[in-house]
């Protein structure tokens, strides 16, 4: 039986609106006169930003809700005639307002005004009679659309109403192009400006386009739209080039029409700027050119559809740079592709333009193409070109052997749809072993982040039968694989199946055949150090009590021992819970070790993938920490991981690590950081569509807002993605899901919802659902148990965790044992367990887990009177608490603490008060709604600095988006 989230229904404006709900919402606050909202609104955008379309879900929704909506658009044809525009405020239901205006006010709505002054005031006047009778029955919206083509006389009228009428319902709402074409609005009125979509608002319109793109095409369009609601329409609707190049049909529009008319020169150099691609400088283009002169882009400019900065050339619309590119002949195009390689001076840019001059095979450009696709540590570019490379290779083994290492990069960008194109056809073309194992695995990794995980870790079964006969490296890689798919799936038999397919990968002969590419994320995993880390993941997967201490050596600094539980004097439990100091506190601080571990050599060289292009190997060793808690190692690999994949833009290797980053930073305490980490990698799941990522990315955003007492009602999900995911075949995100929904219920002060959700953690005869996440929980499922009575029935489940730890369980389960025995065991016992609980200074890698055991215990000794002791315990919870933005845990201290008699603790500076004088602007005119170039323009930084310093204040503010800094500078 198939488990899924209760579904919720989707409405039409959530089924339809995709990346401006921000702006629709202000703009309907502003219509509903919310305090503090200003009555006139200047909705900005450039051609194709979708300003018609905010305008019109906002006139629906306002319509529903019971507002007079009057609309009007400008025309260009026609922007003289003042009546083009107020004639179309003039419904029939409000001309029958007309008669109880004044005669003079009548004729100057509906005759022709002369364009003097007394006309004009004589317009100024009815318009704000007729407003403001209007206003006096219901609240009245004014929308008009394309303002800056109408009549300023009219526009004036529009303004000068809402700047008369302060105190009527009434909201003025322009929307253009530029704020320099209308006049100057009333004090107090707001601008909101429409920029690119973001990643997966893009995604999701593209799909939703006839025909929609799916693989290599559909990630060019994105690219190639950069955002821009019509350029996605647009360039959906055509099909590839033979050398990728948009082709769709060439209709009339505006970019045509300014090309058309510009000299022969200027679109010929404009051909060039498009052909070579952006961030190729000025100088470059004109080198290729062959001139020297820049008045040949000054018509292009004067047309508005370039921008020259400096020495960089920047198209306007994308559209722009698409229609100058193909409106051009075949021939004209070769030819500047080939000009461009003659002046190239990187390798990957030579190669490009000269495979867009060849036609048929080449050897001499495939090679090129081959040897430089990984140059720029780029994973969508670097598929792209061995793709092309493949294409252009004449020799069959090579042209195979080309599209393996395609398709093994098109696995690490995570695009299910090119990687199946890939994978069809490298099944077809070759029956090698080794190529057979590449596909599988590329082929079982999109499976498995999709929510298919039995038939994934059936690809890899089947592919195990060639272990024996290929690369030791391959074959290991490979069934670390399967252990993260049977991590995943948490299915019994998939555990069982590891073994069996380690000692086949154990038994492959090391030929050092197989080369996924020449560089990018997966080098250096044929490293003695790395294939050893394989091995231990897998086993710690197949025997998870085998995991903590077998494998410690593994990514640690060879000159810092394994921490191990104090062997001194007793040690207070009362102390801070401050992290401790030592050679594991940096998060990066296995950056420039040497491995050590068992069976390494003491003259052994240096194999520690601790370099920026080794990710893959940090993602193994990652892992093998995390088996183990050993939450410093698998923080510093898994940190330095998630960076680099991040800007390789491999998200198919980076959705295999960024879950387990997050629960680690859960662990620790670590919620800004965990916030911005799942933000970031949810928009990457859906522009992939990759479903059962975003499952597991929705429950732990849940978790970061139950933890951080954020929750303002019942948590929500997408139903959509809900629905595609088997919870019965990923067990772990079942997992996440239950303690995700159990701490939000008792956040919302539903313990009994919460017992219900983390008790299915653990089925009828205490087997964990999950054998590694479920034991993580069992701390919470005691305290829900205790405070709903249920004690007893969690005995049998903590007996039976303990017993499955091990003799040597980790510090951070043993933390987890003794808090959960001290609530749900004898009573006799429970201050020995707290006291043990909290007696290891080890366990302070783990302080917001370390802070829920001085809480629960700062209770039972405040309900023994013993307040001093509960006081120091719920002092030093506090300060834990505010320190990791623990909301819901900070307010239950400051209620415990007051029920001790504690004084209320003066107030902290807040978080603005923290940032630097340069970071506070910076957040204050992003709040304001300004961008991050219009905030440099001002500060006189660049756009890049400052979307930095946005980045670094994110955490430290305990946000996660741009929108969220409005509500915080407004809540101060």
């Amino acid at each position: 039986m198939t488990l899924h989230p209760p579904q919720q229904p989707m409405t039409g404006h959530e089924a339809t609106v995709l990346g401006r709900d921000d702006e629709i919402e202000r703009i309907l606050r502003c219509v509903a006169r919310e305090p503090g909202t200003p009555q006139t609104l200047l909705l900005l955008g450039g051609e194709g930003t979708g300003r018609t379309t905010v305008l019109r879900h906002v006139r629906e929704r306002a319509a529903a809700d019971g507002v007079l909506v009057l609309s009007a658009q400008g025309w260009a044809e026609d922007p003289g005639h003042v009546h083009a525009c107020l004639r179309q405020l003039l419904t029939p239901q409000v001309r029958g307002e007309l008669a109880a205006l004044p005669a003079a006010q009548q004729h100057a709505l509906t005759a022709l005004p002369g364009v003097d002054d007394g006309d004009r005031a004589e317009l100024h006047a009815a318009v704000t009679a007729l407003l403001d009778r209007l206003a006096a029955a219901r609240p009245v919206l004014v929308c008009v659309d394309d303002a800056d083509l109408c009549d300023r006389a009219f526009l004036e009228a529009l303004l000068t109403a809402a700047r008369l009428l302060p105190g009527r319902a009434l909201t003025v709402l322009l929307a253009a192009r530029h704020e320099a074409d209308l006049p100057g609005p009333p004090p107090g009125s707001e601008t909101l400006r429409l920029g690119p979509l973001g990643d997966a608002p893009a995604a999701a319109l593209l799909d939703r386009q006839p025909a929609a793109p799916t693989g290599r095409r559909r990630l060019e369009i994105l690219a190639e739209a950069e955002g821009n609601p019509l350029a996605l329409v647009e360039l959906s609707r055509g099909v590839p080039g033979p050398t990728g190049a948009t082709r769709h049909p060439l209709t009339e529009h505006v970019f045509g029409v300014r090309l058309d008319a510009l000299p022969a020169r200027t679109r010929r150099a404009l051909l060039y700027a498009a052909a070579a691609g952006p961030g190729e400088t000025v100088g470059a283009v004109m080198a290729a050119l062959g001139t020297g002169d820049l008045a040949v882009w000054a018509p292009a400019e004067a047309a508005a559809l370039v921008v020259l900065v400096e020495d960089r050339l920047d198209f306007r619309h994308p559209l722009a740079r698409s229609a100058a590119y193909l409106r051009r002949p075949a021939g004209e195009r070769q030819q500047a592709h080939r000009d461009l390689a003659k002046i190239a001076v990187l390798p990957e840019a030579r190669a490009r333009h000269l495979a867009a001059t060849t036609v048929g095979p080449n050897a001499f450009v495939a090679a090129l193409l081959g040897d430089s696709a990984w140059r720029r540590g780029d994973a969508v570019a670097a598929t792209t070109a061995l793709e092309q490379a493949a294409r252009l290779s004449p020799q069959q083994p090579v042209r195979v052997r080309r599209l393996a290492e395609a398709l093994t990069a098109a696995h690490m960008v995570g695009d299910p749809g090119w990687v199946r194109e890939l994978h069809g056809r490298l099944v077809q073309e070759s029956a090698d072993p080794e190529h057979v194992c590449a596909a599988a695995g590329a082929l079982a990794s999109v499976l498995s982040q999709e929510s298919a995980q039995r038939e994934a870790f059936e690809v890899l079964a089947d592919a195990a039968e060639h272990f024996p006969v290929i690369d030791r490296t391959h074959a290991l890689a490979l069934a670390g694989l399967a252990a993260a798919i049977a991590d995943q799936s948490g299915l019994p038999e998939h555990t069982a199946a590891l073994s069996t397919l380690l000692d086949r990968a154990r038994r492959a002969h090391g030929s050092g055949r197989w080369h996924p590419a020449a560089a990018g994320p997966l080098v250096r995993l044929d490293t003695p150090h790395t294939r050893r880390a394989l091995e231990a993941l897998v086993t710690a997967v197949a025997r998870p009590e085998s995991a903590t201490g077998s494998h410690s050596g593994l990514g640690r600094p060879q000159d810092a021992p394994h921490t191990a539980p104090p062997t001194g004097p007793y040690t207070s439990p009362g102390g801070s819970d401050a992290p401790p100091t030592g050679p594991y506190t940096s998060p990066g601080g296995s950056d420039a070790a040497r491995p050590t571990g068992p069976g390494t050599p003491p003259d052994a060289p240096d194999t520690s993938p601790a370099t920026p292009d080794a990710p893959a190997a940090r993602v193994v060793l990652a892992a093998v920490a995390r088996h183990a808690d050993e939450a410093d190692v698998d923080l510093g690999q898994s940190r330095t991981a998630d960076d680099r994949l991040r800007t390789a833009r491999a998200f198919g290797l980076r959705g295999w690590s960024v879950l387990p980053l997050v629960d680690t930073l859960l662990a620790i305490g670590r919620f800004p950081e965990a916030e911005t980490v799942i933000q970031d990698a949810l928009a990457e799941a859906e522009m992939l569509r990759l479903p059962r990522l975003q499952a597991d990315l929705e429950a732990q955003a849940l978790t970061v807002q139950a933890l951080r007492g954020t929750l303002t009602e019942a948590p929500r999900l997408t139903p959509a993605v809900w629905r595609a995911v088997c919870l019965d075949e990923n067990r772990a995100t079942h997992a996440r899901l239950l303690r995700a929904r159990g701490l939000a219920a008792l956040a919302l002060g539903d313990v009994e919802g919460s017992w219900r959700q983390l008790r299915e953690l653990f089925a009828a005869d205490g087997a964990p659902l999950h054998p590694h996440l479920s034991a993580r929980s069992i701390a919470e499922l005691a305290v829900a148990a205790q405070r709903t009575g249920r004690s007893a029935e969690v005995l049998p489940i903590l007996e039976r965790v303990r017993a499955e730890q091990g003799e040597r369980p980790s510090t951070r389960m043993t933390l987890l044992l003794h808090h959960a025995a001290a609530m749900v065991g004898p009573d006799s016992e429970a201050d020995e367990h707290f006291e043990l609980a909290l007696v290891n200074h080890a366990a302070g890698r783990w302080p917001w887990e370390r802070g829920q055991v001085r809480f629960d215990y700062a209770i039972r000794l405040r309900r023994r009177r013993r307040t001093l002791e509960a006081r120091r315990q719920l002092t030093t919870v506090l300060e834990t608490a505010e320190r990791l933005g623990a909301g819901a845990l900070a307010a239950a201290a400051r209620i415990e603490l007051r029920a001790s008699g504690a004084a209320p603790a003066p107030k902290s500076p807040g978080p603005l008060e923290e940032l630097t004088a340069q970071q506070r602007q910076i957040v204050q005119f992003a709040a304001s709604g300004l961008s991050n170039r219009e905030i440099g323009e001002r500060l006189f930084l660049s756009p890049r600095t400052v979307g930095s310093h946005l980045y670094n204040v994110y955490p430290k503010l305990g946000i996660s988006s741009r929108h969220q800094l409005r509500d915080l500078v407004q809540d101060r």
